[in-house]
């Protein structure tokens, strides 16, 4: 299976509840061998009426960190923990994450990383457990058992809130950058 056909097998998916109120699911995008993918929470209002990920202000500023460690959206794959737009903005219950784990888990195997960035609390809680706390594992790589590096930062929106997130976002991927060019 190729992630074209993962994505077209997911169009009309309707696993939970999100599916009701979405304009369009919004699969990920960047590019399908990236070294270097980066996982968010689930779209908002811009991601669910364009389809695409991190496409509104918070979208704007990783193009802008991305930018800065000398990579582009063409480079890296950019996808969500759920793929539809929970309502007013709101965290993804248990069962709405339930329903979208395994797709993203086949984006991963399909994709193949080598480091993986998880932007915010609920993509770390949801990838790595529900007790991990973004403030306290921010900034530190862990690794999967099938050897591929992740790093947890503060998700995009965050920063925008609470400008002094910014240098310890730098930071992250200044670490994530070293490690990417390692990766030749």
């Amino acid at each position: 299976m190729s992630l074209e056909q993962l994505a077209s097998d997911m169009q009309n998916c309707n696993r939970c509840t999100l599916s009701e109120g979405r304009n369009k699911l919004v699969f990920g995008n960047g590019n399908p061998q990236a070294k270097l993918m980066l996982i968010g929470e689930g779209p908002g209002k811009d991601e669910d009426e364009q389809g695409m990920p991190f496409v509104g202000r918070a979208g704007q500023l990783l193009d802008k960190i991305l930018a800065a460690i000398d990579l582009s959206r063409e480079q890296v794959f950019i996808g969500n923990v759920v793929k539809c737009r929970p309502p007013n903005n709101r965290v993804p219950t248990k069962l709405e994450v339930a329903a979208c784990l395994p797709y993203l888990y086949r984006q991963i195997e399909l994709i193949q990383p080598k480091i993986i960035v998880l932007l915010g609390s609920t993509a770390l809680q949801n990838l790595i457990g529900p007790e991990a706390r973004i403030t306290k594992m921010r900034g530190q790589w862990l690794e999967t058992q099938s050897g591929i590096l992740i790093m947890p930062t503060f998700h995009p929106a965050a920063v925008l809130r609470d400008p002094n997130k910014r240098r310890p976002v730098w930071e992250d991927f200044q670490k994530v950058q070293e490690e990417y060019l390692r990766l030749g």
